[in-house]
């Protein structure tokens, strides 16, 4: 499928730096939040969704076009929902139709707990869970990598999750190996896209759950404000995701008013590369059948 034409702009965020956004397809707007931080170009046009919505692509501060904060701060999620409120006054819209993918659901989740009133609708694709305090566990990670035992690739990638389970953290060398688990489909246009998708700014990474973003007085706040959200929500988990299992989106769905929860089968944590005819019609179908 050829990629949608786009264009680039700026606008300009509550402290005066000027931050990039792309907006590619056409329809409505749909603005979608990135994960990692990492460059939003590892979105593409989302398996085929910007043929139905125009998608606003931001590049959070210090990824992609956007530079980097001169004070580290600027890198924490609950600053970076500032810069989403910004982006939805620039272009204009009193309510905004808001996806968060990853990391990028953090932002996402906690941009609705603090604006409720401006979103018409959120999608939560494959989300973190930070925000929400929902936690993982090793062993859910590892019962669930389980189930691609058949793959050729697993057994090194098995290795390797168990030595980043193991307590140590794991080494470069393991978390490139465990980068098939995060694909329903091992094969050359994962890997490009694995290479294309990894951060390149470890300050935003850093600085993204830093001093506080994610505290426990914030997660509570957070989690109430979900449980009263008048807006719709969509919950897409993947089914052979481990870094958002879907027995941990489940839990989530359980917090949130409105939510629906939707589990694409064979997919991993990038479902529009796994099949994005299955992901654009789930995400369109919520899309255009949410009332505002």
């Amino acid at each position: 499928m050829a990629s949608a034409p786009h264009t680039s702009a700026t606008f300009t965020a509550p402290d005066g730096t000027r931050l990039a956004h792309r907006l590619t397809g056409s329809g409505d707007p749909l603005l979608c939040v990135p994960g990692g931080p990492a460059d939003s170009a590892y979105l593409g046009d989302l398996g085929g969704l910007a043929a139905h919505r125009t998608l606003v692509l931001p590049d959070l501060r210090g990824t992609g076009r956007s530079p980097r904060p001169a004070d580290p701060a600027g890198y924490r999620c609950d600053r970076l929902v500032d810069d989403i409120e910004a982006l939805r006054a620039h272009l204009g819209l009193e309510r905004v139709d808001l996806l968060g993918h990853s990391a990028g659901a953090n932002i996402a989740a906690q941009y609705a707990a603090r604006y409720p009133h401006r979103v018409a609708r959120l999608a939560l694709v494959t989300p973190g869970l930070r925000a929400v305090g929902v936690d993982i566990t090793g062993d859910a990670r590892l019962g669930l990598a389980r189930r691609r035992a058949h793959e050729p690739w697993f057994p090194a990638a098995f290795a390797a999750l168990r030595a980043i389970n193991s307590g140590n953290g794991g080494t470069d060398a393991d978390w490139e190996a465990v980068a098939p688990f995060r694909y329903g489909r091992w094969d050359e246009a994962a890997r490009r896209h694995e290479v294309a998708s990894r951060p390149d700014n470890p300050e935003a990474v850093a600085g993204f759950g830093a001093g506080g973003a994610f505290g426990p007085v914030r997660i509570h706040a957070t989690r109430a404000a979900l449980a009263t959200l008048p807006a719709p929500v969509l919950l897409l988990a993947g089914e052979f995701d481990l870094n958002s299992p879907p027995g941990a989106v489940a839990e989530l769905a359980g917090l949130v008013s409105h939510a629906v929860l939707r589990v694409q089968p064979g997919a991993g944590h990038y479902p529009w590369l796994d099949d994005p005819a299955a992901f654009v019609a789930s995400v369109t179908a919520f899309l255009d059948g949410a009332s505002r």
